[in-house]
């Protein structure tokens, strides 16, 4: 007997839920790498898509320049042309900085300002031209051209038929816009932090230039000026009485004598003060030994140079001792000090003053020694104090030495 046979049903077999389907279809891939693409890509897009037109502006901006300032060099206009081009090229960095940071999240601090050598024209255009921000932003808008173009043609192929790669490919062609802006655009940290140590020494010492002329103000005011009106008062005085009462008058003019010679003293204290004349003629060793025997404590000046060192530099020494002898003379109860200065190598210059007193010197403890430690900052220099309680002291100055030769203004 022959089974019957069963005809397949030409119905499919419904498929379970959920299984119709393993992955998006073509049409649907683009859409969904779209929304895949997240809000630091779209703006890493739009960075890109910028480069090219800023590129171009920043190129030609430079090429001009440069091609103007350097073809003009010649003449009396080619410099301040270059000066100009690179300072306004500074304007050029500064947009780039801020798109980074709007777009990148690449936070780049500002350069320092450019430098003031002078007030007048021509120092502000060498200072311009000397000036490694601006031609490290001009070197940057030089070289940025043909990135702008690739990076540009990139961004436009990704955003048309490379969904598939936008945020990948969007991140590494960002990656070499940030090392560009971070190694040509932003503040050298060395640099930067020798420029702000040297507005502040600017500040120091511009605050010490005020606080002399405050002192020399009061002196005169108080000291020599005061002498002198009484000086002319009293002589006024003897003149009228010279006639009837010739011994009075006399008195008077005595008395106006020993006034001019206390006015004469007080000037010559003042002009000391000021600069010495014995440090102008005989240098340091003469300089530093008149300051010992002025001090009240016994001191002992011992002066070890070949050579003077600049004018300048004699100025700093022998104010500094000064300071730190009448530092000795009034806090330290000391039975005898010591100055010694030598020249330690061909770059530093050694002050050190010394006492047998009580010690407990601190520049912290408003003694002089923080104004003075702040106005040998402003040159360079150091100061170093080793002064345990009850002693003694040692004060320890280094300083940067400059040769009498290469000061200009040495006049020796």
């Amino acid at each position: 007997m022959t089974a019957p046979v069963v005809a397949a049903s030409a119905d499919p077999v419904p498929a379970p839920e959920g299984a119709g389907s393993v992955g998006p279809t073509g049409s649907d891939a683009p859409r969904q790498q779209r929304l895949a693409a997240g809000a630091a890509t779209w703006r890493g897009v739009l960075f890109l898509l910028l480069n090219l037109p800023l590129g171009i502006i920043g190129f030609v901006w430079v090429t001009t320049m440069l091609a103007l300032g350097v073809g003009l060099v010649v003449t009396v206009i080619g410099i301040p042309v270059l000066a100009v081009g690179l300072r306004l090229g500074r304007v050029f960095g500064t947009i780039e900085r801020a798109r980074a940071r709007w777009l990148l999240g690449l936070r780049i601090g500002a350069p320092s300002r450019p430098p003031r050598r002078r007030a007048d024209g021509l120092g502000s255009m060498f200072a311009a031209l000397a000036d490694p921000v601006s031609w490290r932003t001009a070197l940057y808008l030089f070289i940025r051209l043909p990135w702008s173009i690739i990076s540009f043609v990139a961004a436009v192929l990704l955003v048309t038929v490379g969904w598939v790669v936008l945020p990948w490919a969007t991140r590494g062609l960002v990656a070499v816009d940030r090392a560009m802006i971070r190694g040509l655009l932003s503040p050298s940290d060395a640099v930067e932090r020798r420029i702000r140590e040297l507005e502040a020494d600017r500040g120091t010492l511009a605050d010490s230039a005020t606080a002399d002329l405050r002192r020399i103000e009061r002196d005169l005011h108080d000291g020599a000026q005061a002498r002198l009106v009484a000086l002319a008062m009293g002589l006024g005085l003897a003149k009228e009485k010279l006639a009837h009462d010739p011994d009075a008058a006399a008195r008077m003019v005595a008395e106006a004598h020993g006034e001019a010679k206390l006015a004469l003293q007080e000037l010559r204290d003042l002009a000391r003060g000021i600069h010495p004349a014995i440090l102008t003629d005989r240098g340091l060793p003469a300089a530093l030994a008149s300051l010992a025997a002025r001090c009240t404590v016994p001191t002992r000046a011992t002066v070890e140079l070949a050579s003077r060192p600049a004018a300048a530099l004699e100025g700093i020494v022998y104010f500094t001792a000064s300071e730190l002898l009448t530092n000795i003379s009034k806090h330290s109860q000391a039975s005898a000090a010591a100055v010694e200065l030598r020249r330690l190598d061909d770059t530093s210059l050694l002050l050190q003053v010394s006492d047998n007193g009580v010690g407990g010197a601190d520049p912290r403890g408003g003694t002089g020694l923080a104004g003075l430690t702040g106005r040998l900052d402003a040159i360079d220099g150091a100061l170093v104090v080793d002064s345990p309680p009850g002693g003694p002291t040692l004060v320890s100055v280094a300083l940067p030495w400059r040769d009498a030769a290469d000061d200009p203004g040495s006049g020796r």
